[in-house]
């Protein structure tokens, strides 16, 4: 894999990449497969220079592996001066196996049940 430098101009966002990076939880096993994600930021003033891109940007290597697995965003804001935030919530979006065509309905790797 190659490096990829990234310069963030913002001298806010790159404290906001500090304080992201000691609260965000590292996973033992970061997710593989797409996710759909759901940031709720709440913004100190009306005038936010924060992008959930950074966000998106911060949670790679930490909960997936890049965030081109992101296939589903829910971005909402909200104004609260005293204590701004980002709550962050992500799921998988594959959580069983495909169906093939043709199985009747059965999932790719279910048994058929036994005939007795």
């Amino acid at each position: 894999m190659g490096s990829m430098i990234r310069v963030i101009k913002s001298e806010k966002a790159l404290n906001y990449s500090d304080a992201f990076k000691q609260q965000c939880p590292k996973l033992a096993e970061l997710i593989e497969c797409t996710v759909a994600v759901r940031i709720k930021i709440y913004y100190a003033s009306r005038r936010p220079d924060l992008d959930e891109s950074l966000i998106l940007d911060l949670m790679q290597g930490s909960i997936y592996r890049n965030d081109r697995q992101v296939r589903e965003k829910h971005i909402f804001w909200g104004l609260d001066p005293e204590n701004p935030r980002a709550e962050i919530r992500v799921e998988p979006l594959q959580k069983k196996p495909p169906v093939s065509p043709g199985e009747k309905g059965e999932r790719a790797g279910d048994k058929p049940a036994s005939k007795v």
